[in-house]
């Protein structure tokens, strides 16, 4: 069974997430650590749990879901994985980040993509690729079917839905993702999204403005 840790992080509040199961091995989501504290925080969590990092994986590339990427490659030897689409995402943040008055540590680069779809293996453990474009041009999540949670990156929010005026967005995209492709899964698959509160799927058919 996997284990959910999330950690509000810099300045736009992002969630960071370690995934973790029995085995011991711990994969690091959207890692967005910005300060000094936050870095500790989350290597204090991996610390006191005995937990070991192998996998750092960004839903998608936009400058608060990878500020942390450089220091979970210092600290733990691990490159990020990404769908190639967000590649030149990753590559802008450099040219904004200063005028935005954000330090931004850049990040390496990947060795390995990851595709559209297919599997994620850590520990006993397996999460789906669903590809979900709109907020970003090549937004991906990750879901955990045994378990039923989906870490949804900033696609789908309680009673809100990912902003499409940033860098790669498109609003018909992203409806369409939410509705093509996360409101395929069970109504009650939780939703740990990359900002604010986790929600679930069934509940969002109901009552997020956005979509109904």
């Amino acid at each position: 069974m996997i284990q959910v840790k999330s950690f509000v992080c810099n300045p736009f509040q992002e969630n960071t997430y370690i995934l973790y199961d029995e085995s011991g091995e711990c994969v690091v989501i959207d890692p967005g650590m910005y300060t000094g504290n936050e870095q500790d925080e989350v290597v204090h969590f991996i610390r006191t749990q005995g937990l070991k990092p192998v996998l750092l994986l960004n839903t998608h590339c936009h400058i608060d879901h990878v500020l942390g990427n450089k220091f979970i490659f210092d600290s733990y030897g691990l490159l990020p994985r990404f769908n190639e689409g967000e590649l030149p995402v990753l590559t802008s943040v450099s040219a904004y980040a200063a005028p935005m008055g954000i330090q931004y540590e850049v990040s390496p680069l990947p060795e390995t993509y990851l595709g559209e779809s297919g599997t994620i293996t850590f520990g006993n453990s397996t999460l789906e690729i669903l590809f979900a474009p709109g907020h970003s041009p090549a937004h991906v999540c990750f879901y955990d079917k045994e378990d039923d949670f989906l870490i949804g990156g900033d696609v789908l929010f309680y009673k809100s839905i990912g902003r499409t005026d940033v860098i790669g967005g498109n609003y018909d995209q992203l409806i369409q993702s939410i509705t093509q492709t996360l409101f395929k899964l069970p109504d009650s698959c939780m939703v740990y999204p990359g900002h604010g509160p986790a929600t679930t799927i069934g509940f969002e058919k109901l009552h997020n403005p956005f979509l109904n």
